[in-house]
């Protein structure tokens, strides 16, 4: 896990060149050509469950690249994110909250999180104004002691909070954590979010960019659709279905008419959560069937022919190969 993030950058660095040495062209009309030198580097967005961090990604990118619903821990693996600020390609590395971990799913997610933050160039610290150190946020506190890259914090909500508050919160912290800096911002409506990206463009290193200049995320398209669908079936289901579900995209097929016919399995642990899954006559699969279909077709922007399956498969948290489909290490 921990050299993961090294070999990505060498990949990344090897790919771009080539790319570069291809292109001896002048640059087509649109393309933004850059003066000066361009920055690059990973920002790992580390925080307690539900703080806002993949709503953050996504409103710092521009486009949406990591799931959001209101359940706790939606973010399993680390999914990235790529922005373009200025002269600088800014990767954000949304990782799972951290949280005291009770299962092995849990000891799996959280240590993908820690992993990140000490593969990454810059760590943002994001915490929920509302909630404030309360709980996990004290843990994590004490846990970035341990972590030598420079962090900043971001003090997200802050519409909910009044200002006092808002700045005996960001005393606190500091007190515990020598920040670099501290922003304070709404990811929902974007307030204060300018700041930390011009923050992170002039802050992270010089040297070329990692990816192509149109690139938003690296997840694997086929995992971004199970990840749509698992949204759905979340933001649907956020009451009645356990937190043990997980969707794989097993087929997709170009087909000629310019559609894709995509065919993906919803994995539960017990009957009675299929059940619930399917709903009475099948309108609970088929309302959100039709919801990852819709978001599918405008991301792709292709007809989308989506076919789920519900399967039961007992005890899949302690599945090796469940956890590699979601990008996670399977702790022993």
């Amino acid at each position: 896990m921990y050299g993961s993030l090294s070999r990505l950058r060498n990949n990344c660095l090897e790919t771009t060149e080539k790319m570069t040495n291809q292109e001896d062209t002048p640059a087509e009309d649109g393309a933004v050509e850059h003066s000066g030198p361009t920055h690059s580097g990973f920002v790992a967005l580390i925080g307690p469950t539900n703080a806002g961090k993949s709503t953050l990604v996504n409103r710092l990118v521009g486009a949406k690249v990591s799931i959001v619903s209101h359940k706790v821990q939606t973010t399993r693996a680390i999914v990235r994110g790529i922005a373009i600020h200025n002269n600088a390609q800014i990767v954000f590395m949304d990782t799972p909250g951290i949280f005291k971990p009770r299962r092995r799913l849990d000891r799996a997610m959280v240590t993908s999180a820690w992993g990140g933050a000490k593969d990454a160039d810059l760590i943002m610290l994001l915490i929920d104004s509302e909630r404030g150190l309360r709980g996990d946020a004290e843990a994590i506190l004490e846990g970035l002691k341990e972590v030598s890259q420079p962090k900043i914090l971001v003090l997200n909500k802050i519409d909910r909070v009044r200002r006092e508050d808002l700045l005996a919160l960001a005393a606190a912290a500091n007190e515990k954590i020598a920040f670099e800096q501290t922003f304070m911002i709404s990811a929902e409506n974007g307030s204060g979010c300018d700041d930390v990206m011009d923050y992170l463009a002039k802050t992270l290193p010089e040297g070329p960019w990692y990816y192509p200049e149109d690139q938003i995320s690296d997840l694997p398209m086929r995992q971004l659709a199970a990840e749509i669908t698992r949204e759905k079936l979340f933001l649907r289901l956020h009451q009645e279905l356990p937190y043990s579900s997980h969707v794989e995209t097993e087929k997709w097929e170009e087909r000629k008419d310019g559609s894709v016919r995509i065919e993906q399995v919803i994995y539960v642990e017990r009957e009675s959560q299929k059940k619930i899954a399917l709903g009475k006559g099948g309108e609970t699969i088929k309302a959100i069937s039709t919801a990852s279909r819709k978001e599918l077709s405008e991301i792709l922007e292709q007809p989308v022919h989506l076919f789920l399956f519900i399967k039961v498969r007992e005890n899949w948290g302690n599945d090796p190969e469940r956890f590699r489909e979601m990008g996670l290490d399977f702790p022993h």
